[in-house]
């Protein structure tokens, strides 16, 4: 029985996709939700799971575009035993018996001519300047190339000495590369350019002492883990900030359609996880309503399906409002560009100790500078530094969370 693969459906705005690598090629058995191939679109990469056990035929290649609903291919499921019947069945091969070579008579038999001697070539001495007797790294360079290159009987001569090729990187092989760009990356390069040129951007700065949240955490870290099966991170703390400051400063949550400014009501916050595909930035939904614990589930929920490629179109839309975190990867200062048609982006950053002054005394304090790019066509400079600060005085005093101050 032959089951067939299709396209399946991967979102509303998704009428093709492309397809991507291979995993299992055609000839090979499959068991029921083995992952055959990756499908890449203008939004998600998914991957496509072997509907029955048997044997794979695939009609398409990588980088065939295919439309929703397509069939590329079946499963034999008929053909996963076959193998191993024909495996039995085979004769065992009879031993070879090597044929010896019937002894030549003494009357017809050739003598055997000696060798001649060879004699060892000298190796020819490469040109010099007849004007002043003297021969340049590039002239002896060039004449052991030539010799190398027509002489091909005679064994190479050893590697040029490093001496002779530095200086002269001209004589030396660039090498390059290249691949083709995914749909994602595509995607992802057009939206940053169109964020660039579609809006007035700009970004303002500030730094959060991070004394007392990390004291927090180290307090409630271990019973938090038992408690809620999930640790507790730095985000949680980010994204209550950030809907305290959204309260606080609404334009922040809005967006421009045509000339009217939209404001929302809710607050859905993306959250940028790094993988090998590109930056993907699942939402985290009705942020006000979820606790501690339901936050940092869902950030590492979406954290496994987005490295795993199994993350979907609706995870990836609506969010009002992004925080980026590039401290994980030691970012110290950016500028993080928005994701249209938001209006506001929060940037996270390395938390490093460093001397601050408190109350006129200098101390260490663990800091964190903190960026927000934002559409200044909706957001005034007095809007986005409040905002910043808002979020700072919350984030340096965590109980104005349980107060709402």
């Amino acid at each position: 029985m032959k089951v067939e693969i299709k396209i399946p459906t991967m979102g509303e705005s998704i009428i093709e996709a492309t397809v991507g690598a291979i995993l299992k090629p055609s000839g090979t058995v499959v068991a029921m939700d083995d992952e055959i191939l990756e499908l890449e679109t203008d939004k998600v990469n998914q991957v496509l799971y072997a509907p029955q056990a048997g044997v794979l035929n695939l009609t398409v290649a990588p980088d065939t575009v295919v439309k929703i609903g397509e069939v590329i291919g079946f499963v034999d499921t008929e053909g996963a035993a076959k193998p191993v019947a024909t495996q039995a069945a085979e004769p065992k091969p009879e031993p070879k018996v090597e044929a010896k070579p019937e002894p030549q008579s003494i009357a017809t038999a050739k003598p055997v001519e000696p060798k001649a001697e060879l004699k060892p070539q000298p190796t020819p001495i490469p040109k010099t300047n007849e004007s002043n007797a003297r021969i340049s790294r590039e002239e002896m360079v060039q004449d052991l190339i030539k010799q190398e290159s027509g002489n091909p009987a005679q064994d190479k001569p050893a590697s040029l000495p490093k001496a002779l090729a530095e200086g002269h990187s001209s004589t030396l092989d660039r090498l390059e590369s290249r691949r083709k760009m995914s749909k994602i990356r595509k995607v992802i390069a057009a939206r940053l350019v169109e964020a660039q040129s579609q809006t007035a951007m700009l970004t303002t700065f500030n730094e959060v002492d991070m004394t007392q949240v990390m004291a927090l955490r180290e307090r409630y870290k271990e019973g938090f883990t038992k408690t809620h099966n999930v640790k507790l991170g730095f985000m949680s703390f980010f994204v209550k900030a950030c809907v305290s400051a959204l309260e606080a400063y609404p334009d922040v949550n809005s967006y421009i359609d045509g000339d009217e400014i939209v404001h929302r009501e809710y607050y859905d916050i993306g959250i940028a996880v790094g993988t090998d595909r590109g930056v993907m930035v699942p939402v985290v939904r009705n942020c006000d309503h979820l606790s501690f614990a339901g936050i940092e589930s869902s950030i590492e929920a979406f954290a496994k399906k987005a490295r795993d490629g199994k993350i979907t179109m609706d995870d990836l839309q609506g969010a009002g409002f992004t925080i980026t975190n590039g401290g994980t990867y030691g970012s110290l200062l950016s500028t993080p560009i928005l994701n249209p048609p938001q209006s506001g982006i929060l940037g996270m950053h390395k938390i490093e100790k460093r001397p601050v002054v408190v109350n006129d005394q200098i101390v260490i304090r663990p800091m964190m500078y903190v960026a927000l790019s934002y559409d200044h066509r909706i957001i005034d400079g007095k809007e986005a530094v409040s905002f910043l600060v808002h979020m700072k005085n919350v984030l340096e005093d965590p109980s104005r969370l349980l107060l709402e101050v």
